[in-house]
């Protein structure tokens, strides 16, 4: 098993204190987060409200990606580097995006 990067979050989401919990609509497309999602996993803020977030984040020791929601116990500020999400191409010409930053359904070059 791999060490974890050293800034990242060591506790679960139920024990954080609520006054290091940021809200959700505080974080911008493109911020660099931790989600809890069977252990912090690193990921990129897509969109944001003030109820929960939108983030594309690695859910494995893989490359691959996934696409979920989080409510704001479950993030949090990541300032490690992660290749495999913080280098991709977010403006992809020819792809139609939403005001937020998210590609318009069906659209996907």
């Amino acid at each position: 098993m791999s060490t974890p990067p050293p800034n990242t979050p060591t506790v679960a989401p139920p024990q954080r204190d609520p006054a290091d919990v940021a809200p959700a609509d505080s974080y911008h497309p493109s911020d660099r987060v931790w989600v809890y999602r069977d252990g912090w996993r690193a990921g990129v803020i897509e969109a944001s409200s003030p109820r929960a977030v939108t983030v594309t984040y690695r859910p494995g020791a893989h490359r691959g990606t996934g696409v979920d929601t989080f409510t704001a116990p479950y993030v949090s500020v990541r300032s490690s580097e992660d290749p495999a999400l913080d280098k991709r191409d977010r403006n992809i010409v020819g792809r139609r995006m939403t005001p937020t930053g998210l590609p318009v359904r069906g659209s996907a070059a």
